[in-house]
């Protein structure tokens, strides 16, 4: 195949991908009603839980660019 037929089908791909995504809302209304049940009470154990997940799920990603890039980095530098 030629390059731009290969590159029209990615973006093919990723148009679909794109259009054909679901909106998915079904965890917030759990998510928050279980933290103000929490919140009730003195112990408010499942907040500080929420938040540490939260945290969590948010520097995964980075973290597994920057070891990529990292890694990546330090190969280009030997090869030079």
């Amino acid at each position: 195949m030629k390059p731009r037929y290969k590159q029209l089908i990615v973006l093919l791909i990723l148009a679909v991908l794109m259009v054909a995504g679901q909106t998915v809302m079904a965890q917030c209304p759990m998510c928050r009603s279980a933290v103000e049940s929490a919140m009730q009470q003195e112990g408010n154990t499942v907040g500080v839980g929420l938040n540490k997940g939260i945290l969590y799920l948010l520097a995964t990603p980075y973290l597994v660019v920057a070891v990529v890039g990292g890694i990546w980095y330090r190969n280009h530098r030997r090869n030079r």
